[in-house]
């Protein structure tokens, strides 16, 4: 039977005796979660802004730290994910690239690595 039970939710989780097209789908799906949630606080803080000019500069000072440039990194990484494999799901949809899926994946996922690595080197001044 095909019954939810904890053990099988796990499962989901498990990284073992996964093929390439698994761990995009799911790529896909935490990228897009994260995405959305990213949406919402970057609108819940933005709301902030209109409580005057002491509010901005607040807000100015937290986008400054640390923790939070980090977690525009990881925006920056799951919209590059997230839109590049969306690209490659586009594309096979039309029939372009079925027979070369887990090479294009792989080269995709190199691209956004890159770009990754560029905004970091950008965004913390290591350049």
């Amino acid at each position: 039977m095909n019954q939810p039970s904890p053990r099988k939710f796990w499962r989901w989780f498990d990284p073992r005796y996964r093929q390439i097209g698994t761990w995009a789908f799911i790529l896909n799906r935490i990228t897009a979660i994260g995405l959305t949630v990213y949406l919402v606080l970057h609108l819940y803080m933005l709301s902030k802004l209109v409580q005057g000019p002491e509010a901005y500069d607040a807000f100015i000072a937290l986008a400054k730290t640390p923790v939070i440039l980090f977690g525009e990194l990881l925006v920056i990484a799951a919209g590059l994910i997230h839109g590049l494999n969306g690209i490659r799901v586009g594309f096979n949809s039309f029939g372009f690239g079925l027979q070369r899926q887990r090479e294009t994946f792989i080269v995709l996922m190199i691209i956004a690595l890159a770009g990754t690595v560029y905004f970091a080197v950008h965004m913390f001044g290591w350049a």
